[in-house]
């Protein structure tokens, strides 16, 4: 899939490398739930982490801190 210029500025940034080992950090924590995603679109499973950075290479001026704090409070795994 192509990308836009904005979106792969991004994704080479120190910045999407920054979220990229957070999302990574979550993905191996066990108290939240970040199983991949089935999407015919892309052929197959999904990661969790590449879900949501391509998101945010898609969305370049939303709010990075307050994305990944929401995506903390709605896959952490309550018990």
């Amino acid at each position: 899939m192509a990308k836009s210029l904005s979106a792969q500025r991004f994704l080479d940034s120190k910045e999407a490398e920054l979220i990229r080992d957070t999302l990574m950090g979550m993905m191996t924590d066990p108290e939240f739930n970040t199983r991949s995603m089935y999407s015919p679109a892309a052929g197959g499973e999904v990661l969790f982490v590449d879900k949501h950075m391509e998101y945010l290479s898609q969305h370049t001026t939303l709010n990075v801190d307050h994305y990944l704090s929401n995506l903390r409070l709605m896959t952490r795994i309550r018990t």
